[in-house]
């Protein structure tokens, strides 16, 4: 009965109120419920996260908070008919006045032939251990004095920097279990742990800010707080004395701090909604040239301790790693089941988004890229969302340092930088060995070899 897995049981030593096998068992039942109110399918999701955040400012405490969420979604459907529910109340009158909402909805949608389940053929039927959760019992006063560490190490780096906009301290575990209809039902615990810290610095010409953060699965692979701290403080003293340049055709590096966003652009136009949709500059892109011909992008989802790691996406269907660019050419989209439905393919198992893409690098250094450049511009910070994915019009507001003879000569800021980003993908004339792990995407810096920089 659910009743009987609903009685939140306190464990002395663990985050959660629930087990996994409880949240399992919860799931299934409230696929029970669906299916007693007419459902021909259905899917659930029950979840439960925990965090603590704590921040600091000038050596003052600002910030200590905790979070607690709970949640239960569920899909049903009526045939072709969807409805879609979600609550925060886990009691059993709300689960089952949760669902009857979502099954009141399916009766009055409209008929959609691509809407259902994943095939059951493709669902996941290993669960590995992928090493994803790893809790960080860390005191609220222990996360004081390492974000005040991390802050001082900033401080510390030049007496220019007399500012500061705090050092931060995140915890977070979280806990699911998925079902559907066609006897699906996993789960599987995770945890998120961070260091950031931003400052600013002053001389005559101005204010300038930066930051730096680290972020993993576990505390145990976080770069120490000093190394967080004195980074930010370097990244914002070099910034000292940046202005504008004249507007100009160059090569554009990328830094790996925002080179990630060039792959965040590629996944928005290989995915199934944009294209489906026809709002894609990728569109009908399958096994064509779509970057240089050194590029290799893969996906893999079973990487130990990725951020963006899982054994099945947001549908239970198995995640598998593929070459998705080799030798330049796009070898596959990023599709859930609906989308696939809609553009008569596959899913590619990438219901909820990637998992840890990677663009595979080449064996040239930071310092290496920058020679290789010649003259040209660093951007190290980007600005605005000036990205039209229809055509790959490709403009936003961008800050670095100017760089010539290979070295670099000084900041730079009030710019634009602006091509297309097809032109772009093509034109990538390397990818530094200088990877950089803060999320989703892993990419070193990248070199392009003409953009225009619009500034005086």
């Amino acid at each position: 009965m659910i009743a009987a897995f609903l009685k939140a049981i306190p464990v002395s030593d663990a985050s959660f109120s629930y087990s996994l096998e409880q949240l399992r068992q919860m799931s299934a039942d409230v696929l029970k419920l669906a299916q007693a109110a007419g459902a021909t399918a259905a899917e659930a999701e029950v979840s439960l996260g925990v965090g603590q955040n704590v921040s600091v400012r000038l050596d003052e405490i600002e910030t200590i908070e905790y979070n607690r969420d709970k949640g239960m979604s569920v899909s049903v459907f009526f045939g072709q008919r969807r409805g879609h529910a979600s609550t925060s109340d886990l009691s059993p009158q709300a689960l089952h006045d949760t669902v009857a909402a979502a099954c009141s909805i399916a009766r009055h949608t409209a008929h959609d032939e691509f809407c259902g389940l994943a095939d059951a053929a493709l669902l996941a039927h290993d669960f590995p251990d992928l090493d994803l959760h790893h809790p960080w019992n860390v005191s609220v006063e222990e996360a004081i004095e390492l974000a005040r560490t991390c802050e001082a190490a900033a401080l510390a780096v030049d007496e220019r920097i007399n500012n500061s906009e705090g050092a931060g301290v995140s915890t977070y575990e979280g806990l699911f279990a998925y079902a559907n209809s066609h006897g699906f039902n996993g789960g599987y615990l995770t945890s998120r742990h961070s260091l950031s810290c931003s400052v600013i610095a002053e001389q005559e010409e101005g204010m300038q800010r930066d930051y730096w953060y680290s972020a993993a699965r576990s505390a145990a692979d976080l770069d120490p707080a000093e190394v967080v701290g004195r980074r930010a403080g370097e990244r914002t003293v070099r910034r000292l004395g940046s202005r504008r340049i004249k507007t100009a055709q160059v090569p554009v590096l990328f830094e790996n701090s925002v080179a990630s966003s060039l792959l965040s652009h590629f996944v928005s136009a290989i995915s199934g909604g944009s294209l489906y949709r026809k709002s894609s500059f990728l569109l009908d892109s399958l096994e064509q040239q779509v970057f240089s011909p050194h590029i290799r992008i893969s996906e893999a989802p079973h990487l130990k301790r990725g951020l963006a790691s899982a054994p099945f996406d947001n549908e239970g269907v198995a995640t598998h790693a593929r070459e998705l660019v080799s030798g330049g050419v796009l070898h596959g989209y990023m599709l859930s089941s609906y989308s696939a439905r809609k553009l008569g393919m596959a899913t590619t198992g990438n219901a909820g988004g990637n998992h840890n893409l990677i663009l595979h690098s080449g064996e040239q250094d930071f310092d290496d890229l920058l020679k290789a450049m010649g003259r040209g511009l660093l951007v190290t910070e980007l600005l605005g969302q000036g990205i039209n994915m229809v055509t790959g019009d490709y403009s936003r507001g961008a800050a670095g340092f100017w760089v010539e003879n290979g070295e670099i000569q000084h900041a730079v800021e009030e710019i634009t930088i602006a091509g297309n980003l097809r032109d772009m993908f093509r034109q990538i004339a390397a990818v530094g060995s200088d990877v950089l792990v803060q999320g989703s995407k892993q990419t070193g810096s990248i070199l392009i070899e003409r953009m225009t920089v619009a500034g005086e």
